[in-house]
C-alpha cells in the first residue's frame, strides 16, 4: 500500500459527531466510507443487540469488523483512500466498559488507520443526544452509564483529539483537515490521546461489575 493512500477512522462517545463527520471526511478526500457492520452482518445485528452478554455482542461485533478490515484492504491495495465510523478502538473500549472479560490482541496486519477521537463539552453533548429522533438501545443507555469507563478505555489507543465543543461540522472538518497525515497536529485544538501514533494495541479486557439490563 502507498504511503499516499490514507485510512481515517473517526471515534468518540455518542453525540460527538462521528455520524456527521465521517462522511463529509470521506467526501473531502475523495474516499469511500466503509461501514464497519457489513450488509451481511445487519439483520444479525438487531438480535445480538437485544441480548444482554457483553462478550456475545462483543465477538459479534469484532467478527463484522474483521471482514470490514478486508475490505478496506482491498480498497486501499487499489489505492481508493478509506474513511471509516468507527473501528475496533471502539468495539474494545466499549465492551471492556461493559464488562466483557476477553482479552483480545488484534492481530499485525490489519489496516491501521490515522484516528481522531471527537470530544464534546457533556451538557452540549447531551443537548445533542436529546435531539436525535431515533430509539436508545439498552447498550446506548449503558454507553452513558460507562462513560468514564470508555474514556478511560480509549485512552489505551493512539488518536489525535479533536473538541467539536461549539463547532459547527464545517470547522470540525477543518480541523481534522489540519492534522499533518503522518499525525503532526497543525491544530492547537488536536493533540494525541495515546502515545504511540503508529501502533494499534490489544485492549486487556476485564469484568468491571454488573452492567444491568
Amino acid at each position: 500500500m502507498s504511503d499516499s493512500v490514507s485510512f481515517e477512522s473517526v471515534e468518540g462517545l455518542r453525540g460527538t459527531g462521528k455520524s456527521t463527520l465521517a462522511p463529509m471526511l470521506a467526501s473531502a478526500r475523495d474516499a469511500v466510507l466503509v461501514p464497519t457492520v457489513p450488509s451481511a452482518y445487519r439483520a444479525l445485528r438487531r438480535e445480538v443487540d437485544r441480548l444482554g452478554n457483553a462478550e456475545a455482542r462483543m465477538c459479534f461485533y469484532l467478527s463484522a469488523l474483521f471482514t470490514a478490515a478486508d475490505q478496506i484492504q482491498r480498497y486501499l491495495s487499489a489505492g481508493t483512500p478509506v474513511v471509516v465510523e468507527s473501528y475496533f478502538a471502539r468495539c474494545l473500549a466499549n465492551h471492556r466498559a461493559f464488562g466483557a472479560d476477553l482479552s483480545v490482541p488484534l492481530p499485525p496486519g490489519i489496516p491501521r488507520p490515522v484516528t481522531y477521537y471527537l470530544v464534546c463539552a457533556e451538557g452540549e453533548r447531551q443537548g445533542r443526544l436529546a435531539r436525535r429522533d431515533k430509539p436508545v438501545s439498552r447498550w446506548d443507555a449503558l454507553a452513558e452509564i460507562t462513560g468514564e469507563k470508555i474514556t478511560d478505555a480509549y485512552a489505551s489507543f493512539p488518536m489525535h483529539r479533536v473538541n467539536t465543543t461549539g463547532l459547527t461540522p464545517d470547522e470540525v472538518l477543518r480541523a481534522v483537515l489540519s492534522t499533518h497525515p503522518q499525525g503532526e497536529q497543525a491544530n492547537a485544538d488536536t493533540q494525541h490521546v495515546a502515545a504511540h501514533p503508529h501502533l494499534l494495541p490489544s485492549v486487556p479486557c476485564r469484568t468491571e461489575g454488573a452492567y444491568g439490563a
